[in-house]
């Protein structure tokens, strides 16, 4: 049995309790937030036994195995650092961090420190991505990568409104390549490696941050383009587009169809049905890492890490994101 503390206390939070409640060995002994009373508030929940607001205190808790840290990019880094020291195993949410650099550091603490670290990357380890993965051969030659997510935030209109919700607040690492961008950004490099090259343009917000952009990566023998936002929608599915026919992914931060569309006029299709919630998939991964004493996923490994975040860094740099003291 594994005893999860959680860290941070939003809507995701509920999602990533309810997902491990349907693993055997999964357990919540610990929440913490900022707040004392909403820490209080969410164990009285969930019947949660320890509510921490002080970070450290839940760090040397002899009560914890592993955290779960879901609070904002600009603060994985610093929290995880103090978790791993303790010798606690992370998983943490996407983007892992804020840059590169900052994700190079928790990985050297993992390895200093001997424990699992993963990043929270949901979807490249559902059962459809896993299908697109064993099934990408019957394409044939890749020609094309189209993919896109595109959601109206909630929080604009209070952006718009005067006020700076973390999604929009260039202090916590956010902006839409971040927050949605990354879910069309880390697939590829699962299946396609490191790119030779990307071109980044992107409508950069009067707060320093990226409402929406484009990205496109050059792999030699094909291009991916990508595009994201968080001020307006699109239902278009993901693409990759062969010489032998055209895979479709349905909601690529979550897949919850995948089909495939043959030259010929054959319509196959590879979807797998899903048996749990969509966060229990990640959950697994990280249980299995920790109990085989692996300090990395085998799947959503540490270079993929990486490789995302050289290519989250060179966007917004291209894009002319503002990068603050705080997520330098």
């Amino acid at each position: 049995m594994i005893r999860f503390g959680i860290v941070g206390s939003n809507w995701i939070t509920e999602r990533f309790i309810k997902a491990g409640k349907q693993h055997q060995d999964f357990t919540v002994s610990a929440v913490y937030s900022r707040s004392e009373n909403k820490a209080k508030e969410v164990a009285a929940k969930y019947h949660i036994e320890k509510a921490f607001h002080n970070l450290d205190e839940m760090a040397q808790s002899s009560e914890v195995d592993a955290v779960y840290i879901a609070t904002p990019n600009s603060l994985h880094c610093e929290q995880a650092l103090v978790f791993m020291k303790n010798g606690k195993h992370v998983l943490c949410e996407k983007p892992f961090a804020s840059n590169k650099a900052e994700a190079e550091k928790m990985i050297a603490a993992a390895k200093t420190n001997g424990v699992t670290l993963m990043e929270a990357m949901k979807s490249t380890l559902m059962p459809n991505f896993v299908a697109v993965k064993e099934n990408l051969h019957k394409i044939g030659r890749i020609q094309s990568y189209f993919s896109t997510n595109c959601r109206l935030s909630p929080f604009y209109e209070q952006y718009k409104n005067g006020e700076l919700p973390n999604l929009f607040n260039p202090k916590l690492a956010g902006g839409s390549l971040m927050d949605l961008g990354v879910y069309t950004i880390y697939p590829i490099v699962e299946l396609f490696g490191v790119p030779e090259s990307i071109n980044a343009s992107g409508n950069v917000l009067s707060s320093g941050v990226d409402g929406n952009g484009q990205i496109t990566l050059d792999y030699n023998e094909f291009k991916a383009n990508v595009m994201f936002s968080c001020i307006s929608e699109s239902t278009l599915p993901t693409e990759i587009q062969g010489e032998d026919g055209t895979l479709l992914i349905h909601h690529i931060s979550s897949p919850k169809k995948a089909e495939i569309l043959f030259s010929n006029g054959v319509k196959e299709d590879i979807s797998e049905q899903e048996q749990f919630e969509p966060m229990y998939y990640e959950i697994k991964e990280f249980i299995e890492s920790i109990q085989t004493n692996s300090l990395e996923s085998p799947h959503n490994t540490w270079a993929n890490t990486i490789a995302t975040m050289e290519i989250l860094d060179e966007a917004r740099k291209q894009m002319g994101v503002t990068v603050t003291k705080e997520n330098e």
